[in-house]
């Protein structure tokens, strides 16, 4: 991949060497002081969907980090960030990940925001690392496993990464993510997603749909938490719709609907999503 293409498919512009091999790349909006130089003192760490990156985020990230500081990695096998061996790449891994990333980092109480893939990787880290969050949230996501149906679409999805590979796969998922009406509307960001996309590794993109495939039903990690909890939908999500994403809840949870946005809220509607993460860090405090 040229020095041109690898700057399209990420914003991370550091690296961590983790004791399990990966080499994680991430985007850290205050790397030098944590943002304490701004009177900055939370943080939320941004994760991002299947066959994205931290490029995902780029739509939302300079109006937040006036706020707060940003982290975003690119999971292992996608972005910057190394592929490994795995046949499967599950969804404790991935927080494993993400929980050595905040070790190092030396962060102790993050807000952690999951986009889709980013979501299950999400609660995994709840379930496991509760103590290192201050909240968290599922941006189109859900707490549910996948239904048979879904099952059955990760193997075909699987068989076509084998057979054609990457950017075929790639060209036929992301008109998909976005509301019907967007499709057209928003041809330049379709593209820059398709462009994210093709920097997904091979095994990162067939071992996270394996991962995905057989990930647990985590609607009691959200009903049983003490932490405050976001929901933000797409009125418009054709992946993942607002009953699944509002699946389960609790006295403290946050439900948005953004009414034109499908499955790429940060991309489809960027302000709005940017307010709804900013009211729930208010209402959080």
């Amino acid at each position: 991949m040229t020095e041109a293409n690898v700057e399209k498919i990420s914003i991370a512009q550091r690296k961590l060497f983790l004791n399990n091999g990966v080499e994680l790349a991430y985007y850290d909006s205050h790397p030098d002081d944590g943002g304490a130089a701004d009177g900055i003192t939370e943080v939320i760490v941004l994760l991002h969907g299947y066959c994205g990156s931290s490029a995902y985020w780029e739509p939302i990230v300079d109006e937040l980090e006036q706020y707060v500081r940003i982290i975003a990695p690119d999971a292992r096998g996608h972005g910057r960030s190394s592929a490994t061996n795995e046949d499967v790449y599950t969804m404790e891994m991935y927080a494993e990940d993400v929980a050595q990333m905040l070790i190092t980092l030396q962060i102790h109480n993050a807000v952690l925001l999951g986009h889709s893939l980013g979501g299950y990787i999400t609660l995994a880290l709840a379930e496991m690392y509760a103590k290192k969050l201050s909240g968290f949230g599922l941006i189109h996501s859900t707490a549910l496993e996948d239904s048979e149906a879904a099952k059955q679409n990760r193997d075909k999805a699987v068989a076509a990464l084998e057979e054609s590979g990457v950017q075929p796969f790639v060209d036929g998922l992301i008109p998909k993510l976005f509301a019907p009406a967007n499709v057209e509307a928003m041809p330049s960001e379709i593209e820059r997603a398709k462009q994210i996309g093709y920097g997904t590794s091979l095994q990162g993109a067939v071992g996270t749909a394996r991962g995905m495939k057989i990930r647990a039903n985590r609607t009691h990690i959200i009903e049983q938490t003490e932490l405050p909890v976001l929901l933000v939908s797409g009125a418009n999500d054709k992946v993942i719709p607002t009953d699944s994403t509002f699946a389960a809840s609790n006295r403290s949870t946050v439900k948005v609907v953004l009414d034109s946005a499908g499955h790429m809220g940060m991309v489809e509607q960027p302000k709005e999503l940017v307010q709804a993460i900013l009211s729930f860090m208010k209402s959080k405090q």
